[in-house]
């Protein structure tokens, strides 16, 4: 029973320990994530403004999953509307 406890303890400190350092880090991380996403997005809808993009084989596949992305995007890119005249989303 004390073993127990003991584990439990060190299972909760670790927790709190990972939280303590990790936690002036998370919005960086998170900033990294979505200026990553955001390059990933102007990738995929360069193919539909006619922009020649070298990983269109890639991406072109991806386009119906990001679909449901793709109004966040163009707004945090600060346009209103869609810019594609034959995409809407909004």
């Amino acid at each position: 029973m004390k073993i127990q406890a003991i584990k439990s303890w060190l299972a909760n400190a670790s927790q709190l320990a990972n939280q303590y350092y990790n936690a002036p880090y998370r919005a960086a991380v998170a900033r990294a994530k979505r200026e990553q996403d955001d390059l990933f997005m102007l990738y995929v809808y360069s193919e539909l403004m006619g922009i020649p993009n070298p990983a269109s084989y890639y991406t072109l596949e991806l386009q119906p999953l990001l679909l449901e992305q793709f109004h966040q995007w163009h707004l945090r890119m600060g346009m209103e509307h869609s810019p594609f005249d034959e995409f809407r989303c909004c």
